[in-house]
C-alpha cells in the first residue's frame, strides 16, 4: 500500500474561551465571599476602578455609568465632577502611572479622626491553639532544660484534640535521650490542663480525667480498665454479673463516663464560625413572593472618571499610557458587566425555582417537590452547565429558612398513590421519626420502612439506612439509650 501526503482543507466550528469570557464563567460560580476578594483584588491592581462611597450629602453616582461605558467609545465626563481635565496636559503620565501602586491608598482605610481608627491590640489578638496553652503551661513548671526539651518535644507531637500520636520509641530514637526520661516526663505533662491531654488513646484519656477527680479506685475507672468493650457495645448486664453488682450500678457508672471529655484539646482548636450571608432573599408579600438581590458588604464598581476623561480629551497622553488606560478601561468594564451578568443569573434561576417550589416556600420542606437542573434550564433559556454554577455555594433566605440553592434540586421517590416525593422530604420524615422513637427501644431501619409505608411512600431498606447515614444518624444499636 502506497502512503503520500496530501493538503486538505477542512473548514469546521469550535468554540474559542476568551480570557473575558472564562472570567465570567469564573465570577459565575464563585461564592459571595470569594467574589467580595476578586473585587477587592481588582480594586487594587485596576487604576480605572474605583468604589462607590455612599454619602448622606451627595447623590450616588449610578453603577449605570458603568454600562455606558464601552471599550470602543468611552462615555462623557459625568457632570457633578468639574476641574478633572484641568492641566492634564502637564501631567507626566508614564510617572504618573508607575507611581499609582507606591501613592494610591484604600478609601477604607481612610478615617476622620484617630478615635474612629480600630485599636492596635485588636488587630494583633488571635485565638489560643492547644499548643500555646500547653507550652505556656511548661514554661510555668519546674523543670530542667533537658526535661523542658523532652516536653517540648512530646507537646509538639499532640493532635488537634489532644492524642499523644507518636510513639515515645520513636521519639527517644529520633533524639539523643532515654526512653526512661521520655515516660517520667509524659507522665508530668499529663498533669498539665485541659484533663485527659497527652493520652495514648481513649481509656487512658478518661482514666487520667478519673484520677483528676480522684476516683481511680470507682466503679467508674474499673470498667473503663476491664470492661471497656463491653461498654463500647452497652453490654451491661456482662458487667453487672463479671463484677456482681446490680445493673443500676453499672448504669449510674456509664452515665457518668459519658460525661467525661473523649477529647480534651478540642475547646482549643475549635475553627471560628462563618456566618452565611445570603445572595438573594425570597420574601412574601401578600399573596406572592418577592425575590430580591442582596447587595450589602459587595462594593460597587465604576470607572474612574479622570481617566475616563484622559481617554476622551486624548491631550498629554502619550502612546504608552494611553494603551495602558485603554487595556484597564476593558479589563473594568468587562469585569463590571460580568457581576452585573452574575447577578441577574441568580435573580432568573431563583425566581424559576420559587415558581417550582411554591409549595415549599408556603408548606415547608415536607412540600419539597422533586426538580432537576434541566427544568430550570428549559425554564429561563439557559444551559443546564449555568444553572449548575449559579446554583454552587450560593445561597437564599426564605420564609422556610436559609438554604443553598442546591437544596432544592433532588430526585423523586414515587408514593403508593402515583405521585413523587422529594428525597430530602423522605430525609425530613425519617429524621421525624427517629427523634420520636423511645430511646430504649430505637427503630430499625426495617420498622423505619413499616412506618414510612404507612405514610405512602414506599422505599427499600438499603435506602432508609444511606439516607439515615446520609443524617448523621446511627443504627439502632448506636442509638439505644438505657439512661
Amino acid at each position: 500500500m502506497a502512503l503520500d501526503l496530501r493538503l486538505q482543507v477542512k473548514l469546521s466550528q469550535q468554540l474559542v474561551m476568551t480570557p473575558q469570557l472564562q472570567q465570567a464563567i469564573k465570577l459565575l460560580q464563585l461564592s459571595r465571599m470569594e467574589l467580595a476578594e476578586v473585587v477587592t483584588e481588582e480594586l487594587t491592581e485596576n487604576p480605572l476602578l474605583e468604589e462607590v462611597v455612599e454619602t448622606k450629602d451627595e447623590p450616588i453616582d449610578a453603577p449605570a455609568s458603568i454600562a455606558e461605558t464601552s471599550t470602543d467609545s468611552p462615555a462623557a465626563p459625568e457632570q457633578e465632577v468639574k476641574g478633572e481635565s484641568e492641566g492634564m496636559e502637564d501631567i507626566d503620565w508614564q510617572t504618573y502611572l508607575e507611581g499609582y501602586s507606591l501613592n494610591s491608598s484604600d478609601s477604607r482605610n481612610n478615617y476622620e479622626s484617630q478615635e474612629d481608627r480600630p485599636s492596635f491590640e485588636s488587630l494583633l489578638t488571635k485565638k489560643e491553639k492547644l499548643y500555646d496553652h500547653m507550652m505556656w503551661q511548661l514554661r510555668l513548671s519546674s523543670f530542667t532544660s533537658t526535661e523542658q526539651h523532652v516536653a517540648a518535644e512530646i507537646i509538639g507531637n499532640l493532635d488537634e484534640i489532644g492524642y499523644l500520636r507518636a510513639s515515645l520509641d520513636d521519639m527517644s530514637t529520633q533524639s539523643e535521650y532515654d526512653i526512661a526520661l521520655f515516660e517520667d516526663v509524659l507522665a508530668r505533662v499529663q498533669q498539665f490542663d485541659p484533663p485527659g491531654v497527652a493520652s495514648k488513646d481513649l481509656q487512658e484519656c478518661l482514666l487520667l480525667q478519673l484520677q483528676r477527680l480522684e476516683l481511680s479506685d470507682s466503679l467508674a475507672a474499673t470498667i473503663l480498665r476491664d470492661y471497656l468493650h463491653e461498654l463500647e457495645g452497652r453490654k451491661y448486664n456482662v458487667i453487672a454479673k463479671g463484677e456482681k453488682i446490680s445493673l443500676d450500678d453499672v448504669l449510674e457508672a456509664a452515665k457518668f463516663i459519658s460525661e467525661l471529655d473523649p477529647r480534651p484539646g478540642r475547646a482549643y482548636n475549635e475553627e471560628d464560625a462563618h456566618y452565611i450571608t445570603p445572595d438573594i432573599f425570597v420574601r412574601k408579600v401578600g399573596n406572592e413572593y418577592e425575590v430580591t438581590q442582596n447587595d450589602d458588604g459587595l462594593p460597587s464598581l465604576r470607572i474612574n472618571s479622570f481617566y475616563r476623561n484622559a481617554l476622551t480629551d486624548n491631550k498629554g497622553v502619550d502612546k504608552k499610557a494611553g494603551e495602558y488606560i485603554q487595556d484597564k478601561m476593558r479589563s473594568a468594564v468587562w469585569l463590571i458587566k460580568s457581576i452585573h451578568q452574575r447577578q441577574r443569573t441568580i435573580y432568573k434561576v431563583t425566581k424559576s425555582i420559587v415558581k417550582f417550589q411554591r409549595e415549599f416556600f408556603d408548606h415547608g420542606i415536607e412540600h419539597l417537590k422533586p426538580l432537576v437542573l434541566r427544568d430550570v434550564a428549559d425554564d429561563i433559556e439557559m444551559h443546564e452547565s449555568t444553572v449548575s454554577r449559579v446554583t454552587t455555594n450560593k445561597y437564599v433566605q426564605t420564609p422556610q429558612g436559609l438554604f443553598e440553592l442546591k437544596y432544592f434540586f433532588n430526585s423523586g421517590i414515587n408514593t403508593a398513590d402515583g405521585d413523587a416525593i422529594a428525597s430530602e422530604s423522605v430525609k425530613s420524615r425519617i429524621k421525624e421519626i427517629v427523634a420520636a422513637e423511645d430511646p430504649k427501644k430505637p427503630y430499625s431501619d426495617q420498622k423505619i420502612v413499616t412506618l414510612l409505608a404507612e405514610q405512602d411512600i414506599n422505599i427499600a431498606r438499603r435506602t432508609v439506612t444511606k439516607y439515615r447515614e446520609m443524617l448523621g444518624l446511627g443504627s439502632s444499636t448506636e442509638r439505644k439509650r438505657l439512661f
